[in-house]
């Protein structure tokens, strides 16, 4: 998902997503300590969202602080 995608969700919709996100990181590295994930990039590609995710919603935060 790219970070503009993201900032058109709604700030319900974003906490969701990370919750999401987050579960899916745990099943994956979960499978991967079970030798059943096929590609170890899922977990690096499924970071990278989750950072990107929190760093939409802080930017957010902030903006709101400031207002």
């Amino acid at each position: 998902m790219k970070a503009s995608e993201i900032r058109e969700l709604s700030q319900d919709e974003r906490l969701r997503k990370l919750s999401e996100l987050t579960e899916g990181l745990f099943n994956l590295r979960f499978q991967h300590g079970a030798g059943q994930l096929e590609s170890p990039k899922k977990i690096e590609q499924a970071k990278h969202e989750i950072a990107r995710l929190k760093t939409i919603i802080q930017e957010f935060k902030l903006k709101k602080n400031k207002e």
